[in-house]
């Protein structure tokens, strides 16, 4: 297991003690198994999309849960199939469990299926407390009382 030393990163950062285990979660995630596929898209500025394919499952075989930094897509095939008999099968109707790390500012704002393809509508949201601001330059209560 690789290592990642980010203590020159944080010399001059404050705030990022998450990208670590970030890392480490990403280390830790099974690169194996690419089932189902799928597209990330930025579409704007704050805008993204992920478009999954999953052909053969309904709205009711799919949970998506979203939580503070993580959204989580699992699917479950409902489909009975013990009395088919497939001379080939090509269409994948296995389980699936798909994890996703989000940034703080992201979030879910809503998922559609339509022709096997699950878009997961995603938005990022600065509040009013993190966004850019003009700081006023002025005396400090500090420096009053002593002379130069």
């Amino acid at each position: 297991m690789r290592s990642f030393d980010f203590s020159p990163l944080m010399r001059s950062s404050i705030g990022y003690d998450r990208i670590e285990q970030l890392f480490q979660g990403l280390e830790r995630t099974p690169s194996s198994d690419k089932f189902p596929p799928y597209n990330i898209i930025k579409k704007d500025l704050d805008n993204y999309q992920i478009t999954m394919a999953v052909s053969g499952f309904s709205e009711g075989d799919i949970e998506i849960t979203a939580t503070q930094n993580s959204l989580q897509i699992t699917g479950k095939s409902s489909q009975d199939d013990k009395d088919v008999e497939y001379l080939h099968r090509g269409i994948a109707g296995r389980a699936f469990n798909q994890n996703f790390e989000l940034a703080d500012t992201i979030k879910v704002v809503g998922a559609s299926l339509d022709n096997g393809l699950l878009a997961i509508d995603l938005k990022r949201e600065i509040p009013d407390a993190l966004r850019p601001r003009t700081i006023e330059i002025g005396k400090s209560s500090l420096l009053e009382g002593k002379a130069a």
